[in-house]
């Protein structure tokens, strides 16, 4: 039975073992934090597949996960802004994607990482804005989402600092940030469906998986619910630290 499991999803015992651990991981850090699990995913489960299989794979993950814990967020979203910061990461993709065919990636995610760390360092340190951004900042913070998805792949931290440094709240900061990757995530996969990249293993594996993201997601925001705003504050900052170092790794390396 498990061989002829392990045949239809084309991985060998080893291969599905490290898949099982890398989903488990993924699924409690976006249960706990909201973010941060796309690039774990992808980190880990392209040792053992293929990166255009494992990069939709994981634009299925977050739908599904981000889906799975709307209920316990729903009333916490500041859905003013993630409109228009979905308006803006929007607009602002196809921008990215012209910069990525003419300009140099690393230098930008040199730049990017600096920003992040910096940022970080000072909302640890107390930064925080007085009062929520109005209209135009945050379809600006939108709009350089928008760039840097488009250039690099990535969307999130923007909108994570923008949340994390607004009087919101980190509740209704962190429940947004999923809301947010939400539109984001399944646009994505749309895209990559249109171009006929979602094949049949891909959404096998999702299925297979599924147990495993809704355990490891549950157990997140279990531990997210038992953490004090501080604590948890602090942790996903650090989270957020440690993904601009990897970025900063690739960057140089």
């Amino acid at each position: 039975m498990l061989m002829e499991l392990l045949s239809a999803l084309e991985l060998d015992v080893t291969r599905f073992a490290i898949c099982m651990v890398a989903v488990l991981a993924g699924a409690y850090l976006k249960g706990y934090t909201g973010f941060g699990a796309s690039m774990l995913w992808v980190t880990s489960l392209s040792l053992v597949l293929p990166p255009l299989e494992v990069v939709p794979m994981v634009l299925l993950f977050e739908v599904v996960t981000s889906i799975f814990l709307l209920p316990r967020i729903w009333s916490d979203i500041r859905w003013n802004s993630i409109l228009l910061l979905l308006i803006g990461t929007w607009i602002a993709t196809p921008v990215g994607i012209y910069g990525l065919a003419n300009l140099p990636p690393n230098p930008i995610r040199i730049a990017l990482a600096v920003v992040v760390f910096v940022a970080a360092i000072l909302i640890l340190r107390g930064f925080a804005l007085e009062r929520e951004p109005g209209k135009g900042a945050t379809f600006g913070v939108g709009m350089s989402a928008g760039i840097l998805n488009g250039s690099m792949g990535i969307v999130g931290p923007p909108v994570i600092l923008f949340y994390f440094s607004s009087p919101i709240g980190v509740v209704a900061g962190r429940a947004s940030i999923i809301a947010f990757f939400i539109g984001t995530d399944t646009v994505g996969a749309g895209m990559f469906a249109i171009q006929g990249l979602l094949g049949a293993e891909i959404l096998w594996r999702t299925v297979v998986f599924l147990p495993l993201l809704l355990a490891g997601v549950a157990l997140g925001h279990r531990g997210f619910v038992a953490t004090d705003v501080e604590t948890f504050k602090e942790i996903a900052l650090v989270v957020l630290m440690v993904l601009a170092a990897g970025l900063l790794v690739r960057a140089i390396l």
